[in-house]
């Protein structure tokens, strides 16, 4: 009898004591960007629902709408099989220490539910947070500068999750159709033509250079057919005797 692969829920995101409502509007925004809906909140500084997370979302109505309220981190992840602790230090806890791109990956892996943890936005988690966890995620970032706020934590998390997942990429746009190499020395001869007879090469012993110029210029990768025949119908207009406009 052949097994079933069965396929781990999306991980829930846990802001723990998150200070702002911008900043949970924020998260909000970066968990919808990646697929992530299911937003935990443990002791909001400011009470939920909160005024000022709705426009700093952009949109990811969804994810405040169905935003829980927890007392306590250990009642936000009661559920959870997995619990991961988001921070840039072990503060005196000894835990595993993976990157986002491992967490993510054993996210996918195992079947259970997993929780994954943002401290406030301006100390982090505290020790005891960390302590319910299993295992740390840590962000590699430069160690002279480690400063992240929490949505782009949250972002970082979230779209290395994503890639293990089918969203939508953005649409494919047909290219035009090169032009060929004949049709651009056309509309280079037809250009060489018209500034010989304008009188632009001068001096004489510069116009080899110059031709050479225009030349690496208009044969840069990327004209199509209809941009060259654009460029030379301006070219033929300006070739045309202008009508008198006395009456």
């Amino acid at each position: 009898m052949s097994s079933v692969a069965v396929l781990a829920p999306p991980p829930v995101i846990v802001l723990v004591r998150p200070q702002l409502g911008e900043n949970i509007g924020k998260a909000a925004r970066a968990m919808l960007n990646f697929g992530l809906t299911e937003l935990r909140l443990v002791a909001p500084r400011d009470g939920w629902p909160n005024p000022s997370a709705g426009p700093a979302a952009s949109g990811a109505d969804i994810v405040l709408e169905q935003a829980t309220v927890f007392d306590s981190v250990a009642a936000a992840v009661a559920d959870c099989a997995q619990v991961y602790a988001t921070t840039v230090r072990k503060r005196g806890v000894t835990k595993p220490v993976v990157t986002p791109e491992q967490a993510a990956h054993d996210i996918h892996a195992a079947p259970t539910r997993a929780a994954i943890l943002f401290g406030p936005e301006r100390a982090g988690l505290e020790t005891d947070d960390v302590a319910l966890a299993r295992t740390i995620i840590t962000v590699p970032i430069n160690p002279a500068f480690g400063s992240l706020n929490l949505a782009q934590a949250v972002i970082l998390v979230a779209y290395e999750w994503s890639k293990g997942v089918a969203l939508a990429s953005p649409p494919s746009v047909d290219m035009p159709v090169p032009a060929t190499q004949e049709e651009l020395e056309g509309m280079l001869q037809q250009l060489d033509t018209m500034l010989e007879d304008a009188g632009y090469f001068f001096p004489p012993d510069r116009t080899v250079t110059t031709k050479r110029t225009l030349r690496t210029l208009l044969t840069k990768p990327g004209w199509s057919t209809q941009e060259v025949r654009t460029v030379r119908g301006i070219l033929s207009t300006l070739d045309r005797p202008r009508p008198s406009r006395g009456g």
